[in-house]
């Protein structure tokens, strides 16, 4: 339901790869170059079994990450935690619905039983606090983030909430983006995890990545751009073998 899934889909695919992964990786190194104590990647459950660009380009930040720690380049602690939606963030659906509510709706959904997992502000900003506490470095953070909410019973919900009944404000259903899953994952397929000692999180076990992941990947990096969506997403596929892109 983020409003950056599409443009990172379509036309800025290779800027969303200079992003999301050039861009941690120099980030991380930096951050191990000068000796910090600590560096933590927020990702996010569409790296699990991705369908999209942002989901691809979120895993292979993921990965780059684990091969800088398990490089021993400096002393940095670097960790990974995995999560959904917040709350009230940026590209939140409830904020959209609040304005789409206040304008006398509709309201829109893309399909009828899509759902997500919700976390509030403090509840993920706290959690991955623990996590950047608790990690030895090179793991990947999983939250509890509870139970899927249907995003239709979502804007029900909002709806009744403001005071309006369906019949007033009307909910559309306007089918999915490219890339977008009915279902988010929390784990993939391939993948063990194991208790911490809270509760609310776990740790993933991915599979290793390879010693000359660095180098290749920083090759691949560097070419000079335009890089055709097709092309990108061939690349994505080399580097995340279950990402499994949507036909456009």
């Amino acid at each position: 339901m983020r409003e950056g899934l599409l443009p990172m889909e379509v036309a800025n695919a290779w800027q969303a790869v200079r992003n999301n992964v050039l861009g941690t990786l120099l980030v991380a190194a930096h951050a191990q170059r000068h000796g910090a104590e600590r560096f933590v990647l927020i990702s996010t459950d569409k790296a699990v079994n991705p369908t999209n660009v942002m989901g691809a380009t979120k895993r292979l930040a993921e990965m780059a990450c684990e091969a800088l720690h398990s490089s021993g380049k400096g002393s940095t602690q670097i960790e990974m935690v995995r999560f959904g939606n917040v709350l009230g963030s940026t590209g939140s659906v409830i904020p959209k619905f609040a304005e789409q509510i206040a304008r006398g709706g509709p309201v829109t959904v893309t399909h009828p039983e899509i759902n997500r997992y919700f976390m509030s502000i403090p509840e993920a900003a706290q959690l991955v606090l623990q996590a950047a506490a608790m990690g030895n470095g090179g793991e990947v953070f999983v939250l509890d983030m509870g139970e899927p909410v249907k995003i239709v019973d979502l804007a029900r919900n909002m709806i009744r909430l403001s005071g309006y009944t369906e019949d007033e404000i009307r909910i559309e259903f306007s089918g999915l983006r490219p890339g977008e899953k009915l279902y988010e994952e929390l784990l993939a397929d391939a993948e063990e995890t194991r208790e911490t000692p809270h509760p609310k999180l776990r740790i993933a076990r991915s599979r290793p990545v390879p010693e000359t992941f660095l180098d290749e990947l920083t090759q691949w990096l560097s070419q000079p751009g335009p890089v055709s969506d097709d092309e990108v997403r061939a690349g994505l596929k080399r580097w995340v073998p279950e990402y499994e892109p949507a036909k456009h």
